[in-house]
């Protein structure tokens, strides 16, 4: 659906995209995570074709956007972070003006808008100038008219922004139902919002793409946590007598206890399936090597912890999960 090549964008001296390459198949909802400055909505207006590519190529649905703009254009729903609205615009009014410039026939007109405004829970306000409505209610408005063409591009910077706890819930349903028929690209500063809904995701830092991943693969754990008394001197050597453990990096917690993160094998099919099966070698070497063991655990990474490793790690080559 998605082919973006060595995607770049310069302001004079400054680089706000550093040939920032991925593909997106169809269906897929993927986050676009970074923190502010990090290149998301500069990449989301090259994606929509409001903003020109200082190097690099764009194709959706097999078009160059570059050649193909308004072709291209008329398959994407785009919700800015700043939606613009009308408020002197009565909320159906304001769609049915959207759905002229998206180019659909009056005759569709009145089933999409009804439709747009069903989905976003709009009812008690349609006819309801924008100008009286919370910001909630208009961020609701912002994704109506995204939706109202019925794109098989969805692009959503921050779409829970101004929403109470209900309405993102909403939300969340809203844009797994719309990823039935579109791809969806969901920016967003929340971290919860990404693990609550998205596939995959792409985290930016500095212009870079820094980590490219499934969100089942990030979950699924290659690490073991153990914490025993001993220090690395007595623990290490007798980790490694153990052929799946690859790597142990230790973590002091107090004098009395020592935490080691041990890395497996992933050539071991049991090993990276359940990192489980190597608990027993651990806990037996471990004792029998006179350590008093305190935890042996699986460790599992969310994506806050994640992003805190990815700022530590200098730039370079964006990783692939």
């Amino acid at each position: 659906m998605i082919q973006v090549e060595r995607l770049s964008r310069s302001y004079d001296s400054f680089r706000a995209v550093a040939e920032v390459s991925f593909a997106i198949g169809h269906g897929e909802v993927v986050g676009l995570l970074g923190h502010n400055g990090a290149g998301k909505t500069t990449i989301m207006k090259m994606l929509t074709g409001f903003l020109e590519p200082s190097a690099g190529t764009i194709h959706i649905d097999g078009q160059d956007i570059q050649t193909r703009r308004q072709a291209v254009q008329s398959l994407i729903g785009y919700l800015p972070e700043n939606c613009p609205l009308y408020p002197e615009m009565t909320v159906i009014d304001y769609l049915d003006y959207q759905a002229g410039l998206h180019g659909v026939p009056g005759a569709q007109r009145p089933g999409l808008i009804r439709r747009a405004i069903a989905r976003t829970w709009l009812e008690a306000k349609a006819l309801e100038p924008i100008a009286t409505l919370s910001r909630g209610y208009r961020q609701r408005v912002g994704v109506a008219q995204a939706i109202l063409h019925r794109p098989r591009l969805l692009i959503l910077d921050e779409p829970t922004n101004g929403l109470d706890p209900a309405q993102i819930q909403q939300m969340r349903i809203l844009i797994r139902d719309l990823a039935r028929e579109a791809t969806v690209i969901l920016s967003t500063h929340i971290l919860q919002e990404v693990q609550a809904v998205c596939d995959r995701v792409l985290i930016l830092r500095a212009g870079a793409l820094v980590l490219d991943a499934r969100l089942a693969d990030l979950n699924r754990t290659r690490q073991l946590s153990l914490v025993v008394d001993r220090s690395p001197a007595t623990v290490e050597p007798l980790l490694r007598t153990i052929p799946a453990i690859t790597a142990i990096q230790h973590r002091p917690t107090t004098a009395e206890r020592h935490e080691y993160l041990l890395d497996l094998d992933l050539g071991s099919a049991a090993a990276a399936n359940d990192p489980l099966v190597i608990a027993p070698q651990v806990a037996q070497a471990v004792t029998h090597g006179g350590c008093q063991l305190f935890t042996l655990q699986p460790r599992t990474r969310d994506l806050e912890t994640l992003f805190r490793e990815l700022d530590d790690q200098p730039l370079g080559e964006a990783r692939h999960g």
